[in-house]
């Protein structure tokens, strides 16, 4: 029996291994191991390929968000708009800022935020909107934007499962006021450990960043406000710049694979994912919609193929967030998607003798 994961970030290795272990000796050999010449290169190589002023490397993803809405001033007292449909890190950087994150529902087609409904809950208290490209299908960024300038809200782009990915021929990350990543190891670009960045073109806004990375310091010792400890190392970028130029590529092939997918599962009962013309999606995840889900992934796994749920409970009905007071049917499209999705392996190096068994399996399953 085929034993096939959700991903295989080994094959992947094997792909760049060489370079990866000749950059990594460098870093070694050089004995600068946080923030040195090669974070700096890596953001500006990042930078350049979003098309930017500004990247700022991070620890991690959730730092990245972090640390955008505290330069922002974000903070008590202020409502953040998001959706429900995404990773817990996006809400729970508006409460540790102090803020209260406010859930708006989701497209049915794209998963991403609903447009209409953030309108509705604009008040007096909203200060931010953070619209998340899930699975990387970016969201209708015109439209965030023409309420937010309406507004004065600042746009924080969740970027995290989306870098590549294109809006109206506008790279993801340059639409917002700023906007975040994960080079968390399964992302589309991802590292080899744990690392993330914000990427701008608010002058200020960077600087900001830059001195709440390092504690709140400028120059070194001599501190302007209270900060974070949270830096991109040098090993990491050093893989990442790797990475960055097999980017491209690697989403391509997500796409091309997507394509037969699509096709193939075309006469089954599930919905594949929809994807805008006007949008360059990027499969971070294949994302599926099935009545019978859970039957259908213990199916998968008994004939050796991984799946998963993204995401089995809504933000709003997590159990930190229940005081906020949303009652079941509260947001009615996030709660039935979170009963009905699921993902089913795709990355660059799946081979098509394990697509085509994937496909064969699901379709016996429904025979």
């Amino acid at each position: 029996m085929k034993k096939i994961p959700l991903l295989d970030l080994k094959a992947q290795y094997q792909t760049i291994r060489e370079e990866v272990r000749q950059a990594v000796d460098q870093v070694l050999d050089n004995g600068a191991y946080i923030m040195g010449p090669e974070v700096k290169a890596f953001e500006a190589d990042v930078a350049a390929y979003i098309g930017v002023k500004h990247a700022i490397g991070v620890a991690n993803g959730t730092d990245a968000l972090l640390l955008a809405l505290d330069a922002a001033g974000i903070g008590e007292g202020d409502e953040v708009i998001t959706t429900p449909f995404t990773f817990f890190a996006t809400a729970e950087v508006i409460s540790q800022v102090g803020a209260t994150p406010v859930f708006v529902d989701i497209d049915e087609k794209t998963y991403n935020i609903d447009v209409a409904q953030i309108r509705t809950k604009i008040n007096e208290k909203t200060k931010a909107i953070i619209p998340v490209h899930i699975f990387g299908q970016p969201a209708n960024m015109d439209e965030i934007m023409t309420l937010a300038n309406e507004h004065q809200l600042f746009v924080l782009e969740d970027a995290a499962q989306a870098m590549g990915s294109e809006y109206n021929g506008r790279k993801i990350g340059s639409l917002g006021h700023a906007a975040t990543y994960s080079f968390f190891p399964t992302k589309n670009l991802g590292g080899y450990g744990d690392g993330g960045m914000i990427v701008t073109n608010d002058d200020e806004l960077a600087q900001k960043i830059r001195i709440l990375r390092v504690h709140g310091s400028s120059p070194k010792y001599y501190h302007s406000m209270i900060g974070y400890n949270s830096r991109l190392d040098e090993l990491q970028a050093t893989m990442l710049r790797i990475k960055l130029r097999f980017l491209d590529q690697w989403n391509d092939a997500r796409r091309e694979k997507a394509a037969f997918y699509n096709e193939a599962l075309a006469n089954t009962p599930l919905i594949t994912p929809f994807a805008d013309d006007d949008r360059k999606h990027i499969y971070h995840l294949y994302i599926l919609q099935a009545e019978n889900r859970d039957e259908m992934m213990h199916y998968l796994k008994e004939k050796g193929i991984a799946s998963g749920v993204y995401y089995p409970v809504p933000l709003h009905q997590q159990n930190v967030y229940l005081p906020l007071g949303y009652q079941e049917g509260s947001l009615p499209v996030s709660e039935y998607m979170s009963k009905r999705t699921f993902a089913i392996p795709l990355y660059a190096e799946l081979d098509q003798d394990a697509m085509n068994y994937i496909v064969e399996t699901i379709q016996a399953f429904y025979k």
